[in-house]
This record gives structure tokens, C-alpha cells and sequence, in this order.
């Protein structure tokens, strides 16, 4: 069991929270969330120790072991996969190497001995003789094969770095498990093992994360950091927004009903205090409306952006053609028809087939072979996964950023469209070149948003962006009369949007006009057969 005690954190006069007590117990699982900057990260760095409190304290039962996901992913390069995995347990790793100290001793004494069988006696009630097997089961699970066990994290890609750190979090069956945006990076497959193994992992799990769909699947309660301090809610992510909206809607009505009655008291009052045969009632309404006081409803710290995709006009019956196309590395011989209406979610094990397939799609990459036919009526918008080229070095401000893509370039006009992706005032001065991740995100999506096409591409929207930002695109995607393809690693966003799933990779293509999760039981009942 975790315990939070009154804590406090604060940097200079901001007070992120203040004064919270909790308690994590054991077989529950426990979604962090919170706007930007709401504190959640903080919230993991004060429960793993890494950052004090400003007041309170954080404790732990007795011999439970914390495991936390490490953020840095160079920080293992020195070592072998398996080794990076097996730190995870730091307990476990320390018996393993004083054991090769005393075993390698040339004199060995009494002491030495009595001490190396308390070392074995340790190292067996921590499952160590199967330490290695188990670390390399769960790699293989995870989607890291054996012939990369050996090798050392400098020389692996970081999609392959992620999943190792996953591991090292996961092994060894900690008593209080702390992850952060865990899913990030992760491909859907591995996605759904984790999900898997958490439903069945006994002890406490705490995650901060934006997959709504993973916060769904997991979690037992909902933490919510807002209006400076943090409240639990027993259920998932969804029965928290509908419970959080419902005492909102309830306050705000109370608070109506008693504004009503206020008025109708000071109205009477106004007009019968001075009235001889009327005032005993009006004292009695004085009374009445000094009892009366209305619910103070705090401004939430959670923004959420407003996104709506229209086109200009409507497509024709011709959308898009794509015969025998090929790009060596990539795909091979691909053939799709585009309808009018399709929303295609695409999917693959490597992310870069769907990139490669989009931006020459978009004429930004040349096929090695193969057509592509695109109707006439069709005008197309795009918003890449990497954006760079759009901000480095980009030394014009958010107003005259937006601009270049305008066909209104009336200031109100633009400050308005900045405003809706939550730019407010000063904000539209700040350089192109400076602003967040997030930010430049929701830059892209006004840019996609103001060419008013018929026709969108999406590669990986969702990054960078907080829930209620994802929450507010998944809502434009789905309300969208235009077609729409997308990669994406949101599931609720794929489900929710695609009528149609094609699956590329290298040397196979799958094309199923369903939905994501219709396709998922397919590709199961297939593995079953």
C-alpha cells in the first residue's frame, strides 16, 4: 500500500496542489489525469522520490518495492538489453553481483561463507534462478525477439528502447508499479499486451497517461488534478468525465435555483420592507436569503480546443485510385478504390510504411511504380507527422504564421481562428519557432482545418496533444462530412473514426470495410485457427 499524507508542491507562489492525502491500496489501478501543466509528471516524480514535496509525506509498506518507468532512454546505452531489463529488480541485479564477487574470492573464509548462503537463501525467495528466463519471456511478449537480448541499447532504434524500459518497469512483479504515458510510442499490438498484463497484474498500478482507451481498459479509479488538489473517483476514464460533468451540471443548477430564489426574495423585500402589514414577512425573507449561499464553482483548469473540419464543396463519386503501387522497403504492388465517404484508418508494424505511403500520396515522395488518380473535384489537406519544416527556424509570430494559410487575412479573423486552438491574446506575438510540441500540433490542425478540403490526411495527429485536446479532435474527425485517412495510436480515435481498416506492411496488404475493433477479432479468431 501507497500512501500520500497531506502533501503540498508548489514552484514559487504557483501551487500545483495542496494538502492531499490519498491511499493507492493493492489490486487497483489508478489513471492520473489532469490539463497540461496540471502537475500529473510532478505527481509521479514526488511518489517515486525523485522530487520532495514542499510539505507532507509519501510512504510505502514495509519491504514493498517500487518500480517506476524511466523517462530517459539513453540512459541504459551502456548495457545489454537483458541486463537493462533485469535492473529493473536493483535488489536482485546487487545479490546476482556480490555472489560473483564471493564465488570468485581466492580466500574464501567462514564469514564469506555464512554470508554468501544468506545471499542464496535472498536470491532464491526472489525467484532468481529463473531471473534471466523471465526477463526474456517478457521481451519476447513485448515484441523484442531473442537475437536482440545480447545486444547493447545504443545500438537499438528508440521505438525498440521503449518497449525494453516497459520491460524493466514490468519484471519482477513489483508491489507498486508507476508508469508514465506508457503507451507512447508503442505500436497497437503491444499496446494491447500491456493492457493485458495489467488487468492481470495483483498489486498497485499508478499511470499517467492520454490514451482514453487505455485508461478505460486498466483502470479501477481516475485521479483528477484540477482546482489544486486531487480527487479519486471510483471507476474509469469514462464514468469519471460523465461523473465529473454531472456534479458540474448539478452545481450549476442549484447555484440557478438559488439566483431565482435570491432575486424573487430581494424583489420582495425592495417592495414591502417599508410596509407596516407586510413586514413581518419581509424580515422573515431577510432571514431567508442570509441562509441562502451559492456553490463556488472554481474556473477548471481544462481547455479544450474547438476542432471542425468542413469542406469547401462536396466531393464527386471519383475520389481515389491506386494501382500497383511499389516502393522498395517499403510496400509492394498495393491497389485500393477510395468512396465517397470512406474514413480509412491505416495500419502497420513499421510506422514509417504508412509515412512513406502518405507523402507520396501527397506528391512530397515519388513511387518506384505504380499510379495514383485522384478526381477532380477532390482538394486535399495534409498534416504530417513531423512538422519541423513548418517551425525551425520560422521567425514570424503565431498571428502571422496562421496568416500564410488564410484566405481572410483580417487580424480578428486570425486571432480568432488562433483563439479556438486555445492561442488567447499575447499568446498569437509568441515566435513560431518557440512554442511546444502540443502547441505546434494545434497550430497544424487550424492550418489543416482553414483549407476547408474535401479530402484530409492525418499521420499520428494525436502527438504531443493532452486528453481533452485529443478528445476535441476526436470529435472534429468523427463529425468530418469530407473522406479522411489517418494512422493513429489512440484506439477510441481509430474505432470511433475509421468505417474501413487497410493494413500494410512489407510484403502484405489486408483491406476490411469495418471497424477497429471488429478487425482486431478477426486477426484473433485467425491466430486461434
Amino acid at each position: 500500500m501507497l500512501s500520500v499524507n497531506n502533501v503540498t508542491v508548489q514552484f514559487g507562489k504557483r501551487i500545483l496542489f495542496e494538502n492531499v492525502s490519498l491511499t493507492f491500496s493493492k489490486g487497483n489501478c489508478y489513471g492520473i489525469i489532469g490539463a497540461n501543466g496540471a502537475g500529473k509528471s510532478t505527481f509521479l516524480r514526488v511518489l517515486s522520490g525523485e522530487l520532495e514535496a514542499n510539505k507532507g509525506d509519501i510512504s510505502i509498506g514495509k519491504h514493498e518495492r517500487m518500480s517506476v518507468l524511466s523517462q530517459d532512454q539513453n540512459k541504459f546505452d551502456h548495457q545489454t538489453v537483458l541486463k537493462t531489463v533485469l535492473l529493473g529488480h536493483k535488489r536482485l541485479v546487487e545479490i546476482m553481483d556480490l555472489k560473483e564477487i564471493y564465488y570468485a574470492k581466492e580466500n574464501f573464509t567462514d564469514e564469506d561463507g555464512i554470508k554468501l548462503a544468506e545471499l542464496e537463501s535472498e536470491f532464491a525467495e526472489l525467484d532468481g534462478w529463473d531471473a534471466e528466463a523471465n526477463a526474456q519471456a517478457l521481451l519476447n511478449n513485448i515484441g523484442i525477439e531473442t537475437e536482440y537480448h545480447y545486444c547493447l541499447m545504443r545500438n537499438l532504434d528508440t521505438k525498440q528502447k521503449v518497449k525494453i524500459l516497459l520491460a524493466q518497469a514490468l519484471y519482477g512483479n513489483p508491489d507498486v508499479l508507476v508508469l508514465d504515458e506508457p503507451t507512447n510510442n508503442l505500436d497497437l499490438k503491444t499496446a494491447r499486451w500491456l493492457e493485458n498484463f495489467l488487468l492481470e497484474f495483483e498489486n498497485t498500478v499508478i499511470i499517467v497517461s492520454h490514451n482514453r482507451h487505455f485508461l478505460n481498459k486498466v483502470c479501477t479509479h481516475i485521479c483528477d488534478i484540477d482546482y489544486g488538489k486531487i480527487s479519486i473517483f471510483l471507476g474509469n476514464y469514462d464514468f469519471w468525465y460523465e461523473s465529473s460533468q454531472l456534479i458540474l451540471r448539478q452545481a450549476k443548477e442549484s447555484n440557478k435555483k438559488s439566483e431565482a430564489r435570491i432575486n424573487e426574495l430581494k424583489d420582495f423585500i425592495a417592495r414591502f420592507a417599508a410596509n407596516a402589514s407586510k413586514s413581518k414577512q419581509a424580515t422573515s425573507r431577510k432571514k431567508e436569503l442570509e441562509r441562502i449561499t451559492l456553490e463556488d464553482i472554481k474556473p477548471s483548469s481544462r481547455r479544450y480546443p474547438y476542432i471542425d473540419f468542413k469542406p469547401e464543396r462536396e466531393a464527386g463519386n471519383e475520389i481515389l485510385y491506386v494501382e500497383h503501387l511499389t516502393k522498395k522497403g517499403y510496400f509492394n504492388n498495393i491497389n485500393f478504390r477510395i468512396n465517397k465517404g470512406d474514413k480509412i484508418a491505416f495500419l502497420s508494424d513499421k510506422s514509417t510504411i504508412i509515412t512513406m505511403l502518405f507523402d507520396i500520396l501527397m506528391g512530397e515522395q515519388t513511387a518506384d511504380s505504380g499510379s495514383i488518380n485522384w478526381g477532380q473535384t477532390i482538394t486535399k489537406a495534409y498534416m504530417p507527422q513531423n512538422n519541423d519544416e513548418y517551425f525551425n527556424g520560422c521567425d514570424l509570430t503565431l498571428n502571422n504564421w496562421l496568416k500564410q494559410y488564410s484566405k481572410d487575412k483580417n487580424e480578428e479573423f486570425i486571432r480568432g481562428w488562433l483563439g479556438r486552438m486555445l492561442f488567447n491574446g499575447e499568446e498569437g506575438l509568441k515566435k513560431a519557432s518557440v512554442i511546444s510540441g502540443g502547441e505546434k500540433v494545434r497550430c497544424m490542425l487550424a492550418k489543416t482545418m482553414l483549407t476547408s478540403a474535401n479530402f484530409i490526411i492525418l499521420d499520428e495527429p494525436t502527438n504531443h496533444l493532452d486528453l481533452e485536446s485529443i478528445t476535441a479532435l476526436n470529435k472534429g474527425m468523427v463529425n468530418y462530412k469530407g473522406n479522411l485517412m489517418f494512422t493513429s495510436h489512440d484506439h477510441e480515435i481509430v474505432q470511433t473514426t475509421a468505417n474501413r481498416i487497410i493494413e500494410i506492411n512489407e510484403n502484405s496488404f489486408v483491406d476490411k470495410m469495418m471497424t477497429y475493433d471488429e478487425y482486431i477479432t478477426t486477426q484473433i479468431n485467425a491466430i486461434k485457427k
